[in-house]
């Protein structure tokens, strides 16, 4: 398990956790744990990231943010 990582979206902070090891260019799915809910990180066959698991109330702003983060953190683009 990876250390927490920190994330400020509408100046609140948030920590998450990924739980996925070994990220590299191949990954297709990422696991990650933000407030106690495990979600999933999916690359689509266009190549774009999205999050597996929506809900009505997911704050989509934060969910993008954290995507954004993951894929700019593992050069994964």
């Amino acid at each position: 398990m990876s250390l927490p990582l920190r994330i400020t979206v509408d100046n609140k902070d948030y920590t998450y956790t990924i739980l996925t090891k070994g990220i590299g260019k191949d990954t297709s799915e990422i696991k990650i744990e933000i407030e106690g809910e495990e979600l999933t990180l999916a690359r689509s066959v266009t190549g774009e990231w999205d999050v597996m698991e929506r809900a009505i109330n997911d704050d989509q702003q934060l969910l993008t943010a954290i995507t954004r983060n993951i894929v700019l953190r593992y050069r994964l683009k």
